[in-house]
């Protein structure tokens, strides 16, 4: 639980810690302080885009306790002693990700705004369901809009991503 300060002008503020891609950051912050400004404003990790703030978009995707999440919605203090894995933390190595990797080769990406929310719903997907369909991919990035590509790339690659994995696999258990 957050420690509640209260300044000299009666203000309240809480002290939060955050695990954001393995590492921990404790800050202080305002009741009304939206968890993606403190990942771009106070931990400079830009890669989680601010766009509509009104969750309709899912630029600002982040997984929250491995769940997608629009953290333009969720509260700092909601996501206290939580763990959350933004763009720049979604690849266990210097190597890109898997659904990186394959979202370059499928050609899924054009502006790339919508890219690291896009990549962030795909590999909650995976991480849960290594085998989906199209439908379940569809079904996995409705909540993220992209206005360049029609989604028939970005499908592409999730399905392309989820073929590798099932490869590689099938390579690792002989």
């Amino acid at each position: 639980m957050s420690q509640v300060i209260t300044d000299k002008e009666g203000i309240k503020h809480y002290m939060i810690t955050l695990n954001v891609n393995g590492d921990d950051y404790t800050r202080v912050v305002k009741a009304n302080t939206m968890l993606v400004n403190v990942l771009r404003d106070e931990l400079d990790l830009t890669g989680t885009k601010k766009g509509c703030e009104l969750g309709n978009c899912g630029s600002c995707t982040v997984l929250l306790d491995s769940k997608p999440v629009n953290s333009c919605m969720i509260l700092a203090i909601e996501a206290d002693g939580r763990t959350i894995t933004t763009i720049e933390g979604i690849s266990e190595s210097s190597e890109l990700d898997k659904v990186q990797e394959s979202f370059i080769n499928n050609g899924a990406i054009q502006c790339g705004y919508c890219t690291p929310g896009m990549v962030l719903s795909a590999k909650a997907l995976l991480t849960r369901n290594p085998h989906p369909n199209e439908h379940e991919v569809r079904e996995a990035i409705a909540g993220n809009l992209c206005r360049c590509t029609g989604f028939v790339n970005i499908v592409k690659a999730v399905l392309k991503a989820s073929e590798e994995s099932n490869e590689n696999e099938v390579i690792s258990h002989d």
